[in-house]
């Protein structure tokens, strides 16, 4: 199942084709839009795109770790991981199927 990539630059040039703006014009809208909801993410704060899904930081605690080749126990320090969490909506398009009446619950 090997997909493509789509790169900023090929959502900047969606943009184009479908909004109207121009090149400049596009790249600045989708770098603005990415830059902040990096931002909001570095804050720790939860971005919810509707129809489309949630993207929550997480707090890990410090744990044990093994290396895997030695066996020697090895501390994993905090820290704060990113996890995306697809809407319903999402799921059914892209499994193929037809969500019924169901309301984004993300």
């Amino acid at each position: 199942m090997a997909g493509r990539t789509v790169t900023r630059a090929d959502l900047c040039e969606a943009v184009y084709q479908q909004v109207g703006l121009s090149r400049t014009e596009s790249a600045a809208l989708v770098e603005l839009v990415l830059t902040e909801i990096a931002e909001c993410l570095a804050r720790g704060e939860t971005v919810k795109l509707s129809s489309f899904g949630s993207f929550i930081v997480r707090e890990k605690g410090e744990r044990v770790g093994r290396n895997p080749k030695t066996g020697q126990e090895v501390p994993i320090e905090p820290r704060r991981v990113m996890v995306f969490k697809p809407s319903s909506i999402l799921k059914h398009r892209i499994n193929g199927t037809v969500a019924d009446g169901e309301a984004d619950e993300d």
